[in-house]
């Protein structure tokens, strides 16, 4: 039987010198009055130009080295749904400081722990965001960045593309976030998403339903199009999912991009004819079946599903030229090896479980997690990358999705550790152990719930009081669940899965 390994054949070789943000735009310089960035919403669109756009960057960065500040400095971003999300991040890449989006979501608590591991030269801040409480540390606000946009731009910082450009966080196994540590060659590696998932040329117009901040958003739905001297079109802030299809049919989207959960909420309502939108992109989550049906029927294009993570972006796609079968995800992208394999990183039979695992030479993936080689190290069994992902392989290549191999949870697109959620209620008065797990509340909806033991059930309130104290919003638990006992293995681990399927089998939510 043949094995569950594709090599679709090399990549594209980096260009050397490289930059990241210079790639981004290049194409952008020869279309200066073209639109790059409409922020639209049912009152209208506020519109940025290529040239404008190229220019408020480069601003940026020439102001942020006039301040001292020098390539390879650490630059915490502390922005919400604002341009001066991207400009910032592009802004720091292109005079070759090393950006650090940071989620607006997290606690005083939660900031100060990532500003503590990152030792940031530089806080860049949007209005009403916590920033990290340590008043030594420099704060530049995005006031001041835009007023950057009127000086003369900065030289490019080339230099190798497997650099350092910029870092994103992810929740670590450990519960510890672990900062993911991305060279300039990420972005070139994007490339392959074109053929393979997206679609994008220069005369789309994209439409992302997420916010700037999110590095969904930032990737497919700015710095792809931004590539191709496409139009990126992103829903203001307060734009609820029943507004997005008249502002598609309003501002001509031809793809439309968001998450599974985003995409449910839109169909609710009526939806008007979009005679220019080609397709929809499908990412952050699982995407279900009746779904992609749904989206079928009512839009009349189809929903195409991509697989990635904060390693290495997205790899294994549907696409207008290989749409996926049913019930799959789709096919590794142009460019890519892929397989799936046992626990010693071996290829298994086509039609066996296994790890999804990309080569280790991918160009997109990372350059590991930043001061954690230990944690690194663990995430490659010989020339394969491992995902935890697990999935099956057709002998076509279509790869079906089968779930996590180890316990991490999915919260709207974020991937979170269950050691985290369990140590922020450990210390709740009253609750003797505690266990997370993500389970079903319907067919198609999860969320996180914690597993506690007790001597009696405890406030509900005060519990949810206590995980908005100390977690994110998308990491506080759901639900709140008294069990007898943490059913346990012979060493004594939690075996979270047992809750969640006991949970489910008896909610009928599985």
């Amino acid at each position: 039987m043949p094995l569950s390994i594709i090599d679709t054949g090399p990549p594209q070789a980096c260009p050397r010198p490289f930059n990241l943000a210079r790639h981004v735009l290049t194409r952008g310089e020869a279309l200066p009055d073209k639109n790059a960035l409409q922020i639209v919403s049912p009152r209208g669109a506020e519109r940025w130009s290529y040239g404008r756009l190229i220019a408020a960057v480069r601003g940026c960065g020439a102001g942020l080295l006039a301040r001292g500040f020098r390539p390879g400095d650490r630059v915490m971003l502390r922005i919400g749904h604002e341009t001066g999300f991207p400009v910032a991040f592009l802004g720091c890449i292109a005079a070759g400081l090393v950006p650090v989006p940071t989620s607006t979501q997290l606690t005083e608590g939660e900031v100060d722990r990532l500003a503590a591991l990152l030792r940031p030269a530089l806080v860049i801040a949007g209005s009403g965001v916590l920033r990290p409480t340590d008043p030594a540390l420099p704060v530049v606000t995005t006031d001041e960045i835009a007023a950057m946009e009127k000086l003369a731009p900065c030289d490019w910082a080339m230099g190798d593309a497997d650099r350092l450009a910029y870092m994103v966080f992810t929740s670590g196994t450990s519960g510890t976030p672990r900062a993911v540590m991305h060279a300039h060659r990420a972005v070139w590696a994007r490339q392959m998403m074109r053929d393979g998932w997206t679609g994008l040329t220069e005369i789309d117009r994209l439409m992302h339903a997420g916010a700037f901040n999110w590095t969904y958003t930032l990737g497919t739905g700015l710095m792809d199009p931004w590539a191709a001297g496409a139009t990126a079109l992103i829903p203001a802030a307060g734009v609820t999912p029943d507004q997005l299809p008249l502002l598609m049919k309003r501002f001509d989207a031809t793809i439309f991009a968001a998450a599974p959960g985003v995409i449910r909420q839109m169909l609710r309502a009526p939806m008007p004819a979009l005679p220019r939108l080609r397709q929809g992109l499908s990412a952050g989550e699982s995407l279900l079946p009746a779904l992609r049906a749904e989206w079928r029927h009512v839009t009349g294009t189809d929903l195409h599903e991509a697989l990635g993570l904060s390693e290495c972006s997205t790899f294994l796609s549907s696409s207008p030229a290989r749409p996926a079968p049913d019930g799959a995800i789709g096919y590794p992208q142009p460019g890519r090896r892929v397989a799936v394999v046992d626990g010693n990183g071996t290829p298994v039979p086509t039609g066996a479980s296994g790890v999804l695992a990309v080569a280790a030479s991918d160009p997109g993936l990372f350059l590991g997690y930043f001061e954690a080689d230990a944690e690194t190290k663990m995430k490659f069994a010989g020339d394969w990358f491992l995902t935890g992902d697990t999935v099956a392989m057709a002998e076509d290549g279509a790869v079906r999705y089968l779930g996590r191999s180890d316990d991490m949870m999915n919260a709207g697109g974020y991937r979170v550790s269950p050691a985290e959620v369990e140590a922020a209620m450990a210390g709740f008065p009253g609750l003797h152990e505690v266990a997370a797990a993500e389970v079903a509340v319907r067919p198609s909806v999860t969320v996180i719930a914690c597993f506690y033991t007790a001597d009696t059930d405890l406030d509900e309130a005060s519990l949810s009081a206590h995980a908005a104290s100390r977690l994110a919003r998308y990491k506080q638990p759901r639900l709140f669940l008294r069990v007898g006992a943490l059913p346990k293995n012979a060493n004594n681990k939690v075996l979270r899965r047992v809750l969640r399927q006991e949970w489910e089998s008896r909610h009928g939510s599985a």
